[in-house]
């Protein structure tokens, strides 16, 4: 209950973005880097001389974030590759793309989510879109990455990184343990159930993947870590609706430089390189998670679901 409390009221960052490293010679993918926390991740990535990748659905919406980061950055321009985390297809695609135009993969920020669609709406692949967009599209993303992520690693001496973006609805939302497999793919058990405890167990899955990406690739130089970036005025409340959204807004913080401090720190402060497998809460503070066990469970449950996509 402390955990919880501390994280919707943190106390004030003692890491700010202002303490970042150079990064320049770093190529750094960031999902839905075209708003939110992905768009501020991006602008002080930028702003410390990384190579940015932003990888968003949406072409015409990419273009914008980029004109309006070059606005805020002095002219530093991100690079776009489409990517539908909702069709495994896409993300496969965009991958190839990637690996077309780059040798090294130095962070993967898998921040983005949707959070509280209609129960209806699902993936391509008919996953609740909750979980098929948070989990299983980031989870892909990362699988077909690992190659250069492993090169990388090993070419350079230097560890790599993922960060996956999670939040407290995986302790607030999600049932006693943690993810109900049923429910996953569509059908009508599935529509019967919260959309609250779709996106609970989606950030579920987000910790606890990234704890099994730690403890199966560490060894060869892969540092992955999850995070609640905090309660931030961002586009997921759009869903949201009545007293609970009015409620919700007034405990929200701003989202620049906040929002993206966490995330942040997990991806380029030296510290967060020397430790593997960490939750992080707002800002950029250690804080407890879940069985690590669960993540074994949950890879398990993708190779076997995705074995058509997974190699």
């Amino acid at each position: 209950m402390y955990q919880a409390f501390t994280e919707m009221c943190p106390p004030a960052p003692k890491w700010t973005v202002g303490d970042m490293p150079d990064l320049a010679g770093k190529v750094i993918i960031v999902t839905g880097g075209n708003t939110g926390i992905g768009f501020i991740t991006c602008k002080y990535l930028l702003l410390h001389n990384a190579t940015v990748y932003m990888l968003c659905r949406s072409p015409n919406k990419a273009q914008d974030a980029i004109h309006q980061l070059q606005d805020v950055t002095g002219g530093k321009e991100a690079k776009f590759i489409q990517c539908d985390l909702a069709d495994l297809p896409s993300v496969k695609r965009c991958v190839q793309e990637f690996t077309s135009k780059e040798q090294r993969l130095d962070v993967l920020f898998n921040s983005a989510g949707v959070m509280f669609p209609p129960i209806e709406q699902v993936t391509k692949q008919n996953f609740d879109l909750q979980f098929g967009t948070n989990v299983i599209g980031h989870c892909y993303l990362t699988v077909l990455l690992l190659p250069i992520l492993l090169s990388t690693a090993q070419e350079s001496g230097n560890k790599v990184r993922v960060i996956n973006t999670s939040s407290d609805g995986h302790i607030l939302f999600s049932p006693k343990e943690g993810i109900n497999y049923d429910v996953l793919s569509d059908s009508p058990e599935r529509r019967k159930m919260a959309t609250t405890a779709m996106y609970g167990m989606s950030k579920w899955g987000n910790v606890v993947f990234s704890k099994e990406l730690a403890r199966r690739y560490g060894s060869q130089g892969v540092i992955s870590h999850a995070l609640n970036p905090g309660h931030l005025r961002t586009e997921l409340q759009r869903h949201g609706s009545g007293l609970s959204k009015r409620i919700a807004d007034m405990l929200l913080f701003e989202l620049d430089p906040l929002g993206a401090l966490t995330q942040l720190y997990a991806g380029t402060a030296a510290e967060a390189g020397e430790v593997n497998g960490q939750y992080y809460i707002p800002w950029a503070r250690h804080g407890q998670a879940n069985d690590p066990e669960a993540g074994k469970q949950l890879w398990a449950w993708l190779e076997k679901e995705l074995k058509k996509y997974w190699l």
